[in-house]
């Protein structure tokens, strides 16, 4: 099946890591045997794994970012220029796998629907390119608002504004703060342009005043629910309320972290499994109300690996088997490949232009 993950941050893990994300998830796994550090040795994600498993589209990522001592295992880049060249760099990485014929850049609404007839129609044996529209997970890379539309030219449609902490443009992950004044301007430049706004990772607050803000196109690339996980970096009832209002996508993310409640990094051993997930899942369908507004935001290998994704997942692959476990619960076909991937396809055949 067909299967649309709504966050990989691939060129960070192939620039920032060193992964040659051409080679298979084992010889990756080999390549750092002798390497120090969290996840190394333990990745779940390849090019081929993701053609193997169906992975056929996805959002992928520019990360860069200034990172407090409190969240490793992320690479700092100190200064705004480092960012921007940094983003540069990780931009030619996708140009370089395009080149290659592993991915396909999604630009407009014709290449999606062009590049998901191709998978689902294939019948040659061979796997497809994988299909990718560009996201951007914080927005130091993007030195001030009015560069937005040069962005919009290099590709990008998916913009988080902020990660964890705290950039130029506002708070995220762990603040109480909302956008900072030049946080509103990159929110009018996006709105203008047509780029996506990604609520995930704003902090309770910047996710209202972005929904009461920016009039654009809104999704959550990888959020799960605070009602079944305590924590701020989850989504509670009534922010998926407003979002599915705003016809918005939920990918519902795989770090076990936002999985299992009380998890202590580097010492909870996962327990979570694909079950959990589903869990997730259903619990958005039974808040919206239908099954339209779901999807997958894996972020596997989003600076974890094996030691802090579901227990029963070895890569990215594996994903595949969330269609059998949502059968088991008796969701139909149709329903099944709209949490798959037709959501997903639904949303950007809108927000796409």
């Amino acid at each position: 099946m067909l299967i649309f993950d709504s966050h990989l941050d691939l060129a960070w893990n192939a620039v920032e890591w060193g992964r040659d994300l051409v080679d298979s998830v084992a010889g990756i796994r080999d390549s750092e045997r002798d390497s120090e550090g969290v996840a190394r040795g333990a990745n779940t994600v390849s090019y081929y794994e993701m053609q193997r498993g169906g992975i056929g589209l996805c959002i992928a990522t520019v990360l860069t970012r200034k990172i407090v001592d409190s969240f490793p295992p992320f690479i700092p880049f100190e200064t705004p220029e480092e960012n921007y060249f940094k983003g540069l760099e990780q931009l030619e990485h996708y140009q370089e796998m395009e080149l290659l014929g592993i991915l396909k850049n999604i630009r407009s609404r014709e290449d999606l629907v062009n590049h998901s007839r191709l998978w689902l129609e294939n019948t040659q044996g061979e796997f497809p390119p994988v299909g990718y529209i560009l996201g951007m997970e914080g927005a130091e890379a993007i030195l001030e608002p009015a560069a937005i539309p040069k962005w919009k030219d290099m590709g990008l449609r998916v913009l988080g504004p902020v990660h964890y902490g705290e950039n130029q443009y506002g708070f995220g992950t762990g603040f109480d703060k909302g956008f900072k004044p030049l946080g509103k301007e990159l929110l009018r430049e996006m709105q203008d342009a047509g780029i996506v706004l990604d609520v995930t990772h704003l902090s309770d607050k910047g996710i209202d005043e972005a929904l009461g803000f920016y009039d654009g196109p809104v999704l959550a690339s990888h959020h799960n629910c605070r009602s079944l996980v305590p924590g701020e970096r989850q989504l509670t009832d009534s922010q998926i309320r407003r979002l599915t209002e705003r016809d918005a996508v939920i990918g519902v993310a795989m770090d076990a972290w936002m999985l299992q409640p009380d998890w202590e990094k580097g010492v909870t051993t996962p327990s979570a499994t694909l079950e959990t997930v589903a869990d997730h899942i259903d619990h958005i369908c039974q808040v919206a109300g239908s099954s339209e507004h779901v999807g997958i935001g894996s972020d596997l290998d989003g600076g974890f690996g094996t030691e802090q994704c579901p227990a029963d997942v070895d890569t990215i692959a594996d994903i595949n088997r969330l269609g059998d476990i949502l059968a088991d619960r008796e969701y139909s076909d149709d329903e099944i490949e709209a949490v798959m991937h037709q959501n997903w396809v639904r949303f950007f055949l809108k927000a796409l232009q």
